[in-house]
């Protein structure tokens, strides 16, 4: 199937704005022959709030109108999004994605990991990795920073994701992450990975942009500059990324999972304490 990620330039504040370039985006991925389309980490309300009070006015409930127009427009369009943005669950206020497809909201997901940065210096942690089964397959999602812990991407390809869908705002400062470590998530989990970044500046954030679709050898399919707007839209082979193996019997074994330990990694579900200095 081809999927497609959008790298896109959201203004703080402005809902009906980014939410219509978000469904240019989605026309343009379904004219493309995309069937699943990621967007950026807050692509509708946009990030660098300086207050829970602030932001609170521009988050939803789940769902709500923008959900409602993403199903709107996938059932349209026969397409399936994943789009980043602040939801209201009571009197909290969550950095989530929606999951939307032709028959509707499929599900969310919460940011689990939250850097002191931008609005995530006021919103409430998620407390589960879902895995989406879909008829493309399982879909996986982790917001941004998510990335930077490896157990998260671990738990979702043990789960059974094929793909993971990964919006982001990573920052200028986070290039690494674009360089890097979504090349070594896809290929030492052996997943597809879908990183749709945004670009452009919102008060004193700077993004860096180079989105990009990742194979589960860690080749990049398609990648995007730190600059332009645009789409990007790649091929994903569901075998690949099920086959966790790299096997000529009798010579040469790899079994990714099969070879775990996980009797030896106890110390990655300890509680530790951060390092004073």
């Amino acid at each position: 199937m081809q999927v497609a990620v959008a790298q896109i330039d959201p203004q703080l504040g402005e809902k009906e704005r980014n939410l219509a370039v978000c469904v240019a985006r989605m026309e343009e991925a379904a004219s493309a022959g995309a069937q699943l389309l990621v967007l950026p980490e807050c692509a509708i309300p946009g990030y660098m709030f300086d207050s829970g009070e602030e932001a609170l006015p521009y988050a939803e409930e789940i769902p709500g109108p923008s959900t409602e127009e993403l199903e709107r427009e996938c059932a349209r369009l026969g397409l399936y999004v994943v789009c980043g943005l602040l939801e209201r669950d009571g009197d909290m206020l969550r950095n989530a994605a929606v999951f939307v497809g032709p028959d509707g909201l499929i599900g969310a997901y919460r940011k689990t990991h939250l850097p002191f940065l931008g609005v995530d210096r006021f919103v409430v942690p998620g407390d589960a990795l879902p895995v989406f089964e879909t008829p493309l397959g399982r879909v996986g999602i982790e917001i941004c920073y998510d990335l930077r812990f490896p157990e998260v991407t671990r738990t979702l390809a043990l789960r059974g994701a094929d793909v993971i869908a990964h919006p982001t705002n990573f920052p200028m400062a986070a290039k690494v992450q674009t360089e890097l470590i979504t090349v070594a998530r896809a290929a030492e989990n052996r997943v597809y990975l879908l990183t749709a970044n945004r670009v452009g500046k919102e008060r004193r954030g700077e993004f860096c942009g180079w989105s990009q679709i990742v194979d589960p050898y860690g080749k990049r399919l398609a990648e995007a500059d730190d600059r332009e707007e645009t789409l990007l839209v790649g091929e994903v082979d569901l075998d690949k990324a099920r086959d966790k193996d790299y096997v000529i019997p009798g010579e040469y074994e790899l079994y990714l999972f099969g070879h775990r330990r996980p009797e030896l990694y106890g110390a990655l579900v300890e509680e530790t304490q951060a390092v004073e200095v």
